[in-house]
């Protein structure tokens, strides 16, 4: 087994992968089948799937990222099953949950919530985790990325709290406490010098905000304002130079801007909207 582990772990360093180490232990780990999590000195050649491992490890030589291969992500305090249909949860967006927590401090309140662009549906079912008592309504316009939504709204036992359904901001009607969103936000130039490999594994529709990378926040500031209850707020993700254009944008729109908050890197990220 020895041997295995080192000529899998000198393919990676051949391509110049970051933690080849770590990237062979996740995905050893995926194909044994013993339960618990085990280090490279202690995997038995008897308890793995080597036509599995081999197969992992030659889509990851391809670069293909290590949570669509073994199709999980860790997000907040949970995994969620991702594919190639949704984009992997960031840590940066779990500023939006830790905003959440901050606005809302009572947990047993009762919130009408609506997620924009749910993808994976982590931003929702992780608002549904920390208030128990909400009712959150997750939308996007990708069929796809509603079922993987839906899949991990029924891992996670949610489904009493989220409805889910394919759907635009313009069919909504209702009024919410809390509206989240993380949209496409990046200019047609900056998704094209993004990374051969990220475009390739995860979805262009979650990536692209029109030309200047500011479509969404637009339709935001015209069609989200009528759906806010009085003292509601709006939580949203953006790109860490959209902070004056995404004020500008908002400046009109009858909603107070509250504060922004920057990344791990201190770039900005979160924007907190009010509806007095």
């Amino acid at each position: 087994m020895n041997k295995i582990i080192e000529e899998s772990i000198s393919k990676l360093k051949s391509k110049n992968f970051t933690d080849p180490t770590l990237d062979i232990r996740v995905l050893l780990n995926q194909c044994s089948n013993v339960k618990k999590e085990l280090f490279l000195s202690t995997f038995e050649e008897k308890n793995i799937n080597l036509k599995k491992f081999n197969n992992y490890l030659s889509r990851r030589l391809k670069h293909e990222p290590i949570s669509k291969i073994i199709k999980k992500k860790s997000f907040w305090k949970y995994d969620f099953y991702v594919d190639s249909n949704v984009l992997d949860p960031r840590p940066e967006t779990e500023f939006i949950i830790e905003e959440s927590i901050r606005l809302f401090v009572k947990k047993k309140l009762k919130i009408n919530v609506l997620d924009i662009g749910t993808g994976s549906g982590c931003l929702s079912i992780c608002i549904a985790k920390e208030f128990k008592n909400s009712k959150i309504r997750a939308i996007d316009i990708s069929n796809k990325a509603i079922k993987v939504a839906k899949k991990n709204i029924k891992i996670h036992n949610c489904k009493n709290q989220i409805k889910c359904k394919i759907q635009e901001i313009h069919q909504i009607k209702d009024t919410y406490d809390l509206i989240v969103s993380n949209p496409p936000y990046l200019s047609k130039k900056d998704f094209q010098n993004m990374e051969t490999n990220i475009k390739k594994f995860e979805p262009k529709n979650a990536f692209l905000g029109g030309e200047d990378g500011l479509k969404f926040y637009r339709i935001f500031a015209k069609k989200l304002p009528n759906l806010m209850k009085k003292n509601s707020f709006l939580i949203l993700e953006i790109g860490e130079l959209q902070f004056l254009p995404c004020l500008e944008i908002f400046q009109n729109s009858g909603l107070t801007f509250i504060r922004k908050i920057k990344d791990f890197q201190k770039k900005d990220r979160i924007l907190v909207f009010s509806k007095l």
